[in-house]
This record gives C-alpha cells, structure tokens and sequence, in this order.
C-alpha cells in the first residue's frame, strides 16, 4: 500500500508517455517516475551507447538562469563563485564548468554544471537536489541576482559516437562544438539550449528543451536506426565505468572536493595564493586540504573475479582485521570491461593504484585492487 501510495504521487516528465509506449520499466527515482530500462535490457543498451548512440530522458533534472540585477555577467559570475569553489569568472562566453555547492565544513551540497550563454549563467543541478539548491541561491544570491527556474522544459542527452552524426542531421552547426562548449542552437526547427559533455564518458549532447516540444524532438531522434531509448540502469553503468560520481553515493555533505579527487575542478585562481581565494562556503578546510593533503580519497577499485561489489560494502586492510577502513559507494558490473567496478573511499595510505584491500561479501572477504579511473577512456570530442 505504501509504495503504491508513493508511485500515485511521484511527478512525470515530458517524455513520461514516451516511455510508456516505448516499453519502458518505470521506477520511482528523484520523486519522478522514469524508465529503469527498455526491452533491450540494461546490458544491451549500455553496449548500444558506447557503439552507436543512447537517447537518456534527464527531465527530472533542474534547470535555472541566474542573471545579475545589474546586467553583467561578470557580477552573476561573482556572485555564483560566493557559493562553489570553482573559477566561474572565466567561463567564457559559450562555454561551461563543472562546480559544486559546499557548505561550511566543506561538505558537498550538491554537483551542478555551469554555462555561460552571454547574458546569464544556465545551471543544471541534480533532480533530488534541486528545490534545495534553488532555495540555497535564493537564500544567499537573491541581494545581486535574479533565480529563474526552468520547468517549463525538458532535457535530454543523447551520447555515444554515432550522436554528432545523429544531430548533425538536424543541426549542422553542432559538428563545430567541442567539450564543455554549449549555446543556443536550432534542431529541427526547434530552439534548444545545447551542450556538448557526457556522463557516459563518451562524446555526446545534453539538449534543453520547450517542454511542449520535447515528444516530438525525442521521437526525431529515435527514428534514427543508430539511436536507442536508454534507461537509469544503463545510465549508472556507464557513469560507473568512466568513473563518474554519483551525487548522495560517491560525493555527499560530509564529503570535499579533495578527498572526492575532484581537485581538478577547483582552478588555482580559488586556491591558496590565487587571485580569488576562497570565499566560498568551507573554504578554510578545502584550502587547507589542498596545502597539507586529507585523510581519505575516493579511488577506483577493480574486485578479483566476478562477483560485483555493490554500494555500502566496508573495506578491510587485510583478510581477517575487524575494523573497516573504509566503503564501497558505486559498485555494480561493467558490461564493456565485462568485470565488476566500483569506487569507496580509503585512507590516503592505501589509495595508490595497486594497493590490495579487502571487501566483504556475504560473510567472505573479496580482494580488490585500487585502479585508476575512468575505467573505459572517454571519448569526448577535445
């Protein structure tokens, strides 16, 4: 009764009927009810999207405009870096960022991408996150700028190498984009906001979207013999295997930008001795880490065999000691390596690719070895 009493609440996306007609399994995810996989199967439609291309309904996710009151973009940029570690000043015109929100011990709020299309800045945050997120930019933004969520539409994201050759049917100008560019461009006749990254690790395109046009966009797309619907399972799967984190898993609030190995995302303008150094919530504490280094980090492990290690299992040092020294935070099978992958957290002392630790699997203890990531190479068009 209860899950049923959960699913008549959940919310839809613009392609919900779409999914439904296409065959998909729907589950509860973020609130929303979205497709876990098509008929295909989780392990068919992650090989299709890193051979041809995969159609991923990422609706559920938010969408907002941040403008400064004052017109430039240059003040949106420095208001936004009171709040995210990252250089958001020199994202030129045309161009995104991958951020986080902290807090003040230097915990991970929330991980979001940044654009900057000329006028204003273009967030996307993560669909659990994002009424939070938006009443967090109100709370300590809304002096300086203007917060416009975006519900009114859709996004898409369509990856794998046969996407640029799948969109640019429908948009020649897209070929001339590289990672992390992003603007404004029409799609078969529709006005969209494009973006060329991927939580695949492979090249491809997240696509914004007038909701009320969205079926019709998808439905292009699919007619194309190279494109599949694909679903959360594979979606995991693949982010997994490029070793990407996963949001309320792999990163959380009591986890930094440092000890989540994400220090390339902070530019040395925001650290120690840069020309805008810190300012940002938990800003003691990140900077501190990057000087004198943290305690634990977030690594790639690669379990002997083939049993899966899933999120949640601890970590021991050896076979037979009985205090954990760390977790699993994604774990699962990697189709394309056809073995299992996951990520954790161990100390620093025994996160050097190579090291042996230990997991326990039903009442054994299973060897894995620290590897790095991403475990497939991207492919991302530089």
């Amino acid at each position: 009764m209860l899950a049923r009493e959960t699913e008549t609440a959940l919310k839809t996306t613009p392609l919900h009927a779409l999914h439904s007609a296409s065959g998909g399994k729907m589950v509860p995810f973020a609130g929303y009810d979205m497709p876990v996989q098509f008929a295909p199967g989780v392990l068919r439609e992650h090989l299709h999207t890193r051979n041809s291309a995969g159609l991923f309904d990422v609706s559920h996710m938010g969408q907002l405009e941040l403008r400064a009151k004052s017109g430039r973009i240059e003040d949106a940029a420095l208001a936004l870096e009171r709040l995210v570690p990252q250089d958001i000043l020199a994202v030129a015109p045309g161009r995104q960022r991958y951020a986080q929100f902290t807090n003040e011990a230097g915990g991970i709020l929330d991980d979001l991408m940044v654009a900057n299309l000329g006028s204003h800045l273009f967030l996307v945050v993560n669909a659990a996150c994002k009424a939070e997120d938006e009443a967090h930019l109100r709370s300590h933004l809304s002096d300086s700028c203007i917060i416009e969520p975006l519900a009114d539409r859709a996004l898409m994201a369509l990856q794998g190498p046969s996407a640029e050759s799948v969109l640019a049917r429908l948009c020649p100008e897209i070929s001339a984009m590289r990672f992390m560019d992003t603007g404004p461009r029409r799609i078969d006749g529709v006005d969209c906001f494009v973006s060329r990254s991927g939580y695949t690790g492979e090249d491809g395109f997240e696509i914004s979207v007038p909701a009320e046009q969205a079926e019709a966009l998808a439905k292009t797309l699919l007619a194309n013999g190279d494109v599949l619907p694909i679903g959360l399972g594979a979606r995991d799967s693949l982010r997994l295997e490029a070793g990407l984190c996963l949001y309320g898993h792999d990163i959380d609030t009591t986890t930094t930008p440092v000890e989540g190995a994400l220090e390339w995302s902070v530019q040395k303008s925001r650290r120690q001795g840069g020309a805008r150094a810190g300012g940002f919530p938990g800003a003691d504490r990140i900077l501190a880490q990057f000087e004198k280094g943290a305690s634990r980090r977030r690594v790639g492990l690669r379990p002997e065999g083939r049993a899966p290690v899933r999120e949640g299992a601890p970590l021991f040092a050896d076979e037979v000691s009985s205090e954990p020294i760390g977790q699993v935070t994604s774990g699962g099978f990697g189709p394309s390596l056809n073995a299992p992958v996951a990520m954790g957290y161990l100390p620093v002392s025994l996160a050097a690719a190579g090291s042996l630790v230990f997991a326990e699997l039903r009442g054994a203890r299973l060897p894995l070895r620290v590897a790095a990531t991403p475990f497939v190479p991207n492919t991302y068009k530089r």
